[in-house]
């Protein structure tokens, strides 16, 4: 059995190393918060000090923080990855990051016989804890194969959108969509509400249309019922999101107008305060700032 390293205990990190360790995969954890660590470790999983410690004990190491700047301090900072790193390791990012940083990594860490690639997650928290999310992998062929039986243990799809790069590119069109249509029902409902046009009406149109989705009615769920766990994704985290949208744009010279309208949206509830709030909680911050109200 391949030995498994993982960097990352968060909602979806912890459901996913707890799936690997089900499928039989001896597992070493490193994460700087002991008490994430704790359940792993009481079912068989061991700590270790730094990143460079579990590069030296493991054959393939997950990676699953929030942004580009922890995955370039976990891969090249002070014991880091790549001192710890053996001809053979393979990297599996799964944080949404910025490609040109796994384009960048992956050629650096080829040089010395590591694999480093990507396998953007699509899915919720529910969908990790069952097993059941997609892995959106940007890699070479052959190392997707000797790591497939690995991501089966926590995906129930599997994606080769392309090499090393191209899973986190599709990660963020994937998350440019959704938080374009969280800041389009947020803007929708505050001009409704002006307009004397409920959020129960609004609703009674669009749900069952073509304009339903499945992200529509978790997000209605909020609305409708003010169900915080409905929809848990923060506002931090989406607006990491479309700002890397913004500046992949920035670099291949698009001129993203729609990213950037929507980053500046997201940008200012983060400049009032609200990461911590979920995405559905922008309709909130929207109707404030014009003197309506969703809450019964």
């Amino acid at each position: 059995m391949k030995r498994i390293g993982f960097i990352g205990l968060g909602l979806m990190g912890a459901n996913i190393a707890r799936n690997i360790m089900q499928g039989g995969y001896p597992m070493a954890l490193f994460d700087p918060c002991q008490e994430n660590l704790a359940p792993l470790v009481a079912h068989g999983a061991k700590s270790v000090e730094s990143p460079q410690a579990l590069a030296e004990c493991s054959d393939i190491v997950f990676i699953c923080v929030p942004g580009a700047p922890q995955v370039e301090a976990i891969v090249e900072g002070r014991q880091g990855l790549v001192l710890g790193a053996h001809d053979g390791l393979v990297i599996v990012d799964c944080s949404t990051s910025d490609p040109t940083l796994t384009r960048r990594l992956s050629e650096t860490l080829a040089d010395k016989g590591v694999a480093f690639m990507d396998a953007a997650l699509g899915g919720t928290p529910t969908q990790a804890e069952s097993g059941e999310l997609q892995a959106i992998v940007g890699a070479e062929k052959d190392t997707l194969e000797v790591i497939r039986p690995v991501l089966e243990c926590w995906a129930s799809k599997i994606l080769h959108v392309g090499p090393a790069g191209a899973g986190h590119t599709m990660k963020l069109l994937n998350q440019f969509l959704a938080m374009g249509y969280g800041a389009i029902y947020s803007e929708a409902l505050t001009i409704g509400a002006k307009a004397g046009v409920t959020p129960a009406v609004f609703d009674s149109v669009i749900r069952g249309s073509r304009m339903d989705s499945g992200f529509y009615q978790t997000f209605f769920q909020y609305v409708l019922e003010r169900d915080r766990n409905a929809h848990r994704f923060s506002l931090a985290n989406a607006g990491k999101d479309i700002s890397y949208v913004a500046n992949l744009a920035n670099d291949l010279n698009v001129k993203a107008g729609v990213a950037n309208a929507i980053q500046e949206l997201y940008a200012s509830a983060l400049d009032e305060g609200a990461g911590e709030c979920f995405v559905p909680e922008l309709s909130d911050i929207v109707a404030r700032r014009h003197g309506v109200s969703f809450s019964p």
